[in-house]
């Protein structure tokens, strides 16, 4: 774990974001560090990771921690959490995890090229990831009556796909699990919610003119058809400080021209 921190007399909780990539990730990240949050960010790269939590806290003044984890590994999500538990209350867990798959790399893969060890992978990241991840917050939620846990989907999540079985497999699998858990947890005080992002994701305002390139989107995204990650940490924001007496259990986001779709 890797310590960052710039002058903060936080009182607020931990929050903990899991999948923490140059884009929507790291501005999820930015926006409750920016809201007065300890955050702790998860992901696989800790030297990418690290980077992220040093400018974070740079930016905003806050504490930020970098904190290696394999969604798909169980013991890796334990050590993990015990990290971050250690630094305090976990009032937010934004899950936003997923396993990268061939077909992103050169169109939608045959059924019968798929291989089993990369479906199992896919759905242990998307979904066993999640449930674990979940597990190790929802104690503390439950014993102090408050806490979000924001999950996060995409369209294929709602509906299959020729050629997308890994990745709509593992993202059923989350919804399902974001549903069941909504509804035996929100009587207990804990908001959780399901965000479905109908778009391709652009760069944040992070991302350096190689990585805006490198996701082919231009930094001012949603003219382009895709969506700007900095807006959709908003909606994760609003999420998690929306009145309890109308909380949402699943939103969509899309962009203004989706020119993909």
């Amino acid at each position: 774990m890797i310590r960052n921190v710039s002058n903060s007399n936080n009182t607020k909780g931990i929050a903990a974001i899991v999948g923490v990539g140059p884009n929507l990730g790291r501005s999820i990240a930015r926006k409750f560090a920016h809201e007065g949050y300890t955050v702790a960010i998860l992901a696989r790269d800790l030297g990418r990771l690290s980077r992220f939590a040093d400018e974070i806290a740079r930016e905003e003044k806050a504490q930020v921690y970098a904190i290696r984890i394999d969604c798909s590994e169980t013991q890796s999500v334990r050590e993990a959490f015990e990290g971050v538990l250690s630094l305090g209350f976990v009032e937010v867990l934004v899950y936003n995890a997923y396993q990268p798959i061939p077909w992103q790399y050169g169109g939608p893969s045959n059924f019968s090229d798929i291989r089993v060890d990369s479906f199992q992978k896919s759905l242990a990241v998307s979904s066993v990831g999640a449930f674990h991840c979940a597990q190790q917050v929802l104690p503390g939620m439950v014993e102090r009556g408050k806490g979000t846990i924001l999950f996060t989907g995409c369209a294929a999540s709602l509906s299959g796909v020729a050629g997308f079985s890994e990745l709509c497999c593992g993202k059923f699998a989350l919804r399902g699990l974001s549903q069941c858990l909504a509804k035996e947890f929100h009587p207990l005080g804990v908001h959780i919610a399901h965000v479905i992002i109908d778009g391709v994701i652009g760069a944040s305002r992070g991302s350096t003119s190689s990585q805006r390139a490198l996701v082919g989107e231009q930094q001012n995204a949603g003219g382009d058809g895709s969506l700007d990650p900095d807006s959709v940490a908003q909606t994760y924001w609003y999420l998690h400080i929306q009145p309890r007496a109308a909380w949402t259990q699943e939103i969509d986001v899309r962009p203004p021209n989706p020119r993909f779709f």
